[in-house]
């Protein structure tokens, strides 16, 4: 399995993060590139940073967006 280039910010019962981790899973499948999922919950520092934000997308290591996928650009910044 290739090293995770994508990680979705989440929390426990979020709807938006539920489909962004569908839409992230499926672009995923499509380019090949790996995904994981880090949860803000019990965790204060993340809390802190991405609580109000979640879903986040992170692109190798950098946040790209959140709330929504954006997968054109997505798309787009994955290819380089």
């Amino acid at each position: 399995m290739p090293e995770p280039r994508l990680t979705v910010v989440t929390r426990t019962g979020c709807h938006l993060c539920d489909v962004a981790k569908d839409e992230i899973s499926r672009i995923a499948a499509d380019t090949g590139v790996g995904w994981t999922e880090l949860s803000v919950d019990g965790d204060p520092a993340l809390e802190r940073e991405y609580g109000d934000r979640v879903p986040v997308i992170m692109l190798d290591g950098r946040e790209h967006g959140y709330w929504r996928v954006e997968e054109d650009r997505l798309r787009r910044d994955l290819a380089h």
